[in-house]
């Protein structure tokens, strides 16, 4: 197994990307500190039948991303546990679509907290609990419309370019330390984020799809296990697209 002896803190586990990569993780070995807004009966019993099935330890953290003291007051609580943590992926995250027009700055904001400011968070706590480990991986969701641009996307294309810069600067940072830190840009993946989207946007964006088809979660968790395990070890500081071919 790939990551046997290692733990993740892994964010958004609640669905979609998130669900499916604790789902990878712990199948190939890793204990898992899942990460997810609130407590969820079915989310609960499907983690504890996975732990059962994989033998790790998996671990729920409760917090809302857009409760900031909610937020520090989890990692402060891992972070006095000495909690060994050898990966993070932040994954969670939230759009709030409209043209620019109608964008509130109120909007731009909230996105803003949540898919940057909280993740930055996130990531300086857990960082020192990689650390102490003797290194480890850093990856962050981002997306290809901080890439391309999508109409209707200002606040969230902008929020998960800002993820792209933060993981140029930290790959600098942290690789004195041995943390490698990796972005993923996923393109139109089937969320509940893409539910949303109206369906003559979807199945235009759909149509741009070389391969014919929107990925799915566990086809982007796959590309999430590479580069958090030790067969991307020489690679730190990229933004890799797992999109169709849409890029």
């Amino acid at each position: 197994m790939l990551l046997a002896g290692k733990t993740a803190l892994i964010t958004g586990c609640l669905r979609g990307i998130g669900f499916h990569a604790m789902q990878l993780f712990a199948r190939n070995g890793a204990n898992v500190y899942a990460c997810c807004q609130r407590e969820n009966a079915a989310f609960d019993a499907a983690r504890a039948q996975l732990a059962d099935e994989t033998a790790v330890t998996i671990t729920p953290v409760y917090f809302d991303l857009d409760k900031e003291e909610d937020l520090r007051a989890a990692m402060r609580q891992l972070v006095s546990a000495k909690a060994a943590v050898d990966m993070l992926l932040n994954i969670a995250g939230m759009t709030e679509d409209a043209r620019f027009a109608m964008t509130s700055m109120e909007s731009i904001r909230r996105v803003y907290e949540i898919n940057f400011v909280a993740q930055m968070l996130i990531t300086q706590s857990v960082s020192r609990l990689i650390a102490r480990r003797g290194g480890g991986s850093i990856v962050n969701v981002s997306s290809v419309s901080a890439l391309d641009g999508n109409e209707g996307q200002l606040a969230y294309s902008a929020s998960k370019a800002a993820m792209i810069g933060a993981t140029k600067t930290l790959a600098s940072e942290l690789a004195p330390q041995n943390i490698r830190v990796n972005a993923l840009a996923p393109g139109v993946i089937e969320t509940d984020m893409t539910a949303a989207v109206p369906k003559p946007v979807l199945e235009k964006l759909k149509s741009r799809i070389p391969l014919g088809r929107m990925g799915h979660p566990r086809e982007v968790a796959g590309v999430l296990l590479f580069l958090a395990s030790d067969l991307s070890r020489y690679m730190t500081g990229q933004v890799i697209r797992v999109d169709g071919g849409i890029g």
